[in-house]
């Protein structure tokens, strides 16, 4: 049997260096449980466009369509932001998404009990929150057309084009009906019916699909803005949310800072089966390329190696292997082990990126 294939795009700013802490991951799944990743590394981003003079080479795009998981650390600077709109370091990153067809993202929200304090919620609020975002990643307002800037008598005007056809939008549902049975059976359903017409035939959509395959899962429907609201209020009345790539870009980012820091939340972005039955898929952390600390040691590398435990379980059947790992990054937590941007009042004690990795792997080991 063929080795797991793994196509490693660290791209920019920190991104190579939380990359580097999974590498180490990968190694001692090697050494310790005899598992071997047939490993490719190739440019995205600002990085490829510096040696390409695009943010994404056709030849990698080639690539990230043949291995069994695509797995990136973050793309984008400062110093590309003067760069035409079609060559924008984050466009290799859309058109990875789009041209793979990952339409289904899993942006789980995980406070981890070392970690409640860190929230700017109270306590009881986060503790123990588990919960998955299930956002539609290839359609609505970001790919709609038109789109652009166009003059209109002596102005400009933007363009923007939320768009779903029911299939679209019934592909995302049955992933977050599925999901969603594998945890705690409960769907909420995000969108705002009350005043766009795609909302209205989102929820009809989702609701018909809930009714004729999935009625075993409860759902419930609730508009984008009221769902942002209670995700601050009380989020652990949830389990899964499915909702558009709008929506889901906010929300995932308002969950996220629920749990204390950005740089504990992974990423999976699920695309259709392959021949292999299981799903073309990109892993990345929810975090961006913080190019202000890039090259200090402060990176927290936990949510880019979240999301290889992510990879384990969803492309590589490795449950296990994922749980191991989590189990790990949950062993330094609250060994009180702290990032820079996991410091708080409380104290802890203080790491870099790379003690932390290390540490993880001596968790590892210990668990064995």
């Amino acid at each position: 049997m063929a080795n797991p294939s793994l196509l490693i795009l660290a791209g920019d700013g920190i991104g190579p260096e939380v990359m580097a802490e999974v590498k180490k991951i990968i190694d001692w799944m090697r050494a310790r449980r005899g598992v071997t990743f047939d490993v490719t590394e190739d440019l995205v981003g600002g990085c490829a466009y510096d040696k390409h003079g695009v943010p994404l080479h056709d030849d990698t795009m080639a690539k990230a369509q043949e291995v069994d998981a695509v797995l990136l650390g973050a793309v984008g600077g400062p110093k590309y932001d003067s760069l035409d709109f079609s060559v924008k370091p984050e466009r290799g990153l859309l058109r990875l998404r789009k041209e793979m067809d990952l339409f289904s993202n899993l942006r789980p929200a995980q406070c981890f009990d070392a970690l409640a304090d860190f929230s700017s919620l109270k306590k009881e609020v986060v503790a123990g929150l588990d919960i998955v975002i299930v956002r539609e990643l290839t359609s609505g307002v970001y790919f709609g057309e038109p789109r652009g800037i166009f003059v209109e008598g002596n102005e400009r005007v933007g363009i923007n084009t939320q768009r779903y056809t029911e299939s679209e939008i019934a592909r995302v549902a049955r992933s977050a009906f599925e999901l969603a049975r594998k945890r705690g059976n409960k769907v909420c359903s995000m969108e705002k019916a009350n005043v766009m017409e795609s909302g209205i035939l989102w929820r009809d959509v989702v609701q018909e699909i809930h009714d004729k395959e999935y009625p075993d899962v409860q759902l419930s429907h609730m508009y984008a803005d009221a769902g942002a609201m209670q995700l601050t209020r009380w989020p652990k009345q949830f389990d899964v949310i499915v909702t558009d790539n709008l929506f889901g870009d906010l929300l995932s980012d308002l969950a996220a800072m629920l749990t204390g820091s950005l740089g504990m939340l992974p990423s999976a972005s699920l695309g259709a089966p392959m021949a292999n039955g299981r799903p073309k898929a990109l892993y990345e952390p929810v975090h961006g390329s913080a190019p202000d600390i890039a090259g200090t040691g402060k990176a927290n590398p936990i949510a880019c190696i979240l999301s290889f435990a992510m990879a384990l379980r969803y492309s590589f059947d490795m449950g296990e292997d994922a749980a191991r790992v989590e189990a790990a990054v949950e062993k330094v937590l609250a060994d009180g082990l702290r990032t820079a941007d996991l410091m708080g009042p409380e104290g802890g004690t203080p790491v870099s990126t790379t003690q932390m990795g290390d540490a993880i792997v001596a968790a590892l080991d210990a668990g064995l």
